[in-house]
């Protein structure tokens, strides 16, 4: 049967996939007379109630007829044999329980609660039947910079009051590294820039999301005497053509005023 896993993951592990070492618990063929479930020096008999097959048929009377039908042996519970002295390692189940460390590949790009498989990793099959797999679901961690949206990645930078106003060349994080961004000068609080082609790379293929910046501009606080004067004179230059939305709300405002 199969085995589940979960795996913890940092934003960033998720994003750009990684490799990682996982413990896993699962049945493993006894290494004890190749899985057979018998001591040593003896074999599986073969079940006298059905021949070795594993089913019986079974006969029942109803006010219609006799009606027959097959079901499995519990004699030998299906299994067509019957171990007389078992294995003492694997109590006659011809499995054990083992801790299993397994090395797996994180795909890049890899969601929160989605599930990757690992075929043929879980438990051995019963009397060399197929083995089951892993199925290895994720769980990422959020990131105090960055936010996952499909396959887009957002974050926020703050900026200072000048750095908006003059506009400037900043640093911006991203999931590959620093990138440069030329900030325009005027630019406002909330503001959203994108960065194409730098965000989270599509599962199995080769094109990627996009990076959105959002401006959070950072009111000065703390000021001394002198900066606080120097605002005041700066201030007092300004005039409607350097805040259009001021001019534009205050104007709407007088036009509700006059009806």
């Amino acid at each position: 049967r199969d085995v589940g896993y979960e795996l913890p993951l940092s934003f960033l592990e998720a994003a750009l996939g990684c490799k990682k070492q996982i413990k896993i618990s699962r049945l493993e063929t006894c290494a004890e007379f190749s899985g057979k479930g018998t001591a040593k020096g003896t074999n599986p008999e073969t079940c006298p109630d059905c021949g070795g097959s594993g089913q019986v048929r079974t006969q029942r009377r109803t006010p219609f007829g006799v009606i027959q039908s097959m079901g499995a042996c519990s004699k030998c519970g299906g299994k067509g044999k019957i171990i007389r002295d078992p294995c003492k390692k694997c109590k006659g189940l011809g499995r054990v329980r083992v801790s299993k460390t397994l090395e797996v590949s994180v795909p890049a790009g890899i969601d929160n609660g989605q599930t990757f498989i690992l075929r043929g990793q879980g438990d051995h099959g019963v009397n060399g039947g197929p083995a089951g797999d892993v199925n290895v679901t994720v769980s990422v961690r959020p990131d105090p910079t960055f936010e996952r949206d499909g396959f887009d990645v957002w974050c926020d930078i703050p900026l200072t009051f000048a750095q908006a106003t003059l506009g400037d060349e900043i640093t911006v994080p991203t999931i590959d590294g620093k990138a440069k961004y030329s900030v325009p000068e005027g630019t406002q609080n909330g503001t959203v820039f994108r960065l194409r082609g730098k965000g989270i790379p599509y599962l199995n293929g080769r094109d990627k999301g996009d990076q959105y910046v959002r401006v959070q501009i950072e009111v000065p606080r703390n000021l001394s005497g002198k900066q606080k004067e120097a605002l005041k004179n700066f201030d007092a230059t300004m005039n409607e053509k350097n805040y259009e939305k001021r001019k534009s709300f205050f104007d709407r405002f007088k036009d509700m005023a006059g009806k």
